[in-house]
Formats: C-alpha cells, sequence, structure tokens
C-alpha cells in the first residue's frame, strides 16, 4: 500500500507550539509534493459581544482583529523554508474545532498536521483540547505534534 498525500491541512493559532508542527507540515508536503493549507480561526468570544463590549468599538477592533491575523497568517511559513511548495492560506471565523473539521472535510484534506499545547490534568479539564478534538473527528489522519520530544534534524 502506498501513502499518497496531496493536500496537508496546518491549523495554526500563531503560538510557539505551532511553529513546531510548521515544521513538520513543510517537511511532509516538500516529501509528498503536497498543496498545504494553512488554516487560521477566529472565534468569537463573549467578551467581544456588544452585550459585553468594555467601550470598545466593536466594528473596528473585529477589523483589526481580522487584519493582524492575516498579516499573522501571511507569514506561515517562511518562504525560505517552504520552497516550491504550493500554499493556500485562509482566515475563517467560527468555532475553532469543528471550523477544522469543516475544512478538512470540504477540502478533501488527506492529513492533518496540528501542534498540541502538551497541557495534562486540570489545564487539560479546564481548556480542553482542540487537538484531542480533531483526532477524534476528523475525515483524514491527524498528526499531533508536542511542543518537547524528537524533532526533525535536518542532514
Amino acid at each position: 500500500m502506498s501513502i499518497q498525500l496531496r493536500k496537508i491541512l496546518l491549523p495554526v493559532d500563531f503560538s510557539a507550539y505551532s511553529q513546531t508542527a510548521v515544521n513538520y507540515a513543510i517537511e511532509l508536503a516538500s516529501k509528498f509534493k503536497a498543496d498545504l493549507h494553512v488554516l487560521h480561526v477566529i472565534e468569537p468570544h463573549l467578551s467581544a459581544t456588544p452585550d459585553f463590549g468594555l467601550g470598545l468599538n466593536l466594528p473596528n477592533y473585529i477589523v483589526e482583529s481580522r487584519a493582524a491575523a492575516q498579516r499573522c497568517l501571511d507569514r506561515i511559513p517562511d518562504t525560505t523554508s517552504a520552497t516550491g511548495i504550493s500554499i493556500t492560506r485562509v482566515l475563517v471565523d467560527g468555532a475553532t474545532k469543528s471550523e477544522i473539521v469543516r475544512y478538512a472535510r470540504n477540502e478533501s484534506i488527506d492529513l492533518i498536521v496540528i501542534a498540541t499545547h502538551g497541557r495534562t490534568g486540570l489545564s487539560h479539564v479546564i481548556m480542553g483540547s482542540v487537538a484531542e478534538s480533531i483526532v477524534r473527528s476528523a475525515p483524514c489522519p491527524v498528526l499531533t505534534v508536542r511542543p518537547e520530544g524528537h524533532q526533525f534534524v535536518m542532514p
């Protein structure tokens, strides 16, 4: 049996943890000559609703947040490490877990490469795990990348 990876999805949250997954996704996309889809989900928060705006100019806040997210998304991955890779960058609004799974399903993604923050114990119970939820509901295999441990070593 031969593994064919034509489309790889890399969800990012712009944390340091995401960078480790970026490295894996670039290497896999390069080896398999796959298209790399980089996705960031802007999740609405209760603190940004009109009833609880804390004096924020909500329309400006939303526009500025999207613009900042787009600037960060445009830099992932950096062009020096991703030479020759076809990259699609996508910014969507919604619930992170469901939007990642929806995108993977709609775009016929072959592999999701996602960082895990490595939370355990009470913080895991309170914060939940996006990666864990995606592993359970994704329409394709999911590679979870821990922030520590073995990493790629370039020869």
